[in-house]
């Protein structure tokens, strides 16, 4: 049994796994019971489990927790709470951006990533920078208009 450190939504966490590639997904589900990161695929092709590594969003099925180690950890529940959500997360409300929701999430982190480096996206760029997040609802505009007011607010 190995340990590893993470600081989690700005918190620390040691979390205990017998497998240095266990994906991070499971020890944010089972360990730390985050369950906003979501298992879709479990290949890193749909995108509802984006959470930040050290500010970059990654899929965190497929990032081992030995390579987590010692990083920042950010998943939809870090970005903000009901009370006071944050603005990609308020935007998304406000467009009625999510229909099932179980993208959404994903889509949310990736979208505050997007934001952090460019904070003026065009509709194009938006679309770019979310190609790798599969929705099944069909709410792709209502999604792209979230992240665009977002980037107003």
């Amino acid at each position: 049994m190995a340990s590893f450190t993470l600081r989690v939504n700005d918190k620390p966490a040691t979390v205990e796994s017998w497998d240095p590639d266990q994906p991070l997904l499971y020890i944010l589900r089972n360990s730390l019971n985050l369950h906003g990161p979501k298992f879709g695929c479990g290949l890193g092709q749909c995108g509802a489990c984006t959470v930040l590594l050290d500010g970059r969003p990654v899929r965190s099925c497929t990032t081992a927790i030995k390579d987590a180690s010692g990083l920042a950890v950010t998943t939809i529940e870090g970005l903000g709470v009901p009370e006071r959500l944050s603005r990609v997360q308020q935007a998304f409300v406000d467009e009625q951006a999510a229909q099932c929701g179980y993208c959404t999430s994903g889509m949310i982190v990736a979208a505050t990533a997007l934001l952090t480096a460019t904070p003026n996206p065009s509709a194009a760029e938006i679309k770019e920078s979310l190609s790798g997040h599969l929705c099944r609802c069909g709410t792709h505009t209502r999604i792209v208009n979230a992240i665009v007011r977002a980037a107003k607010a």
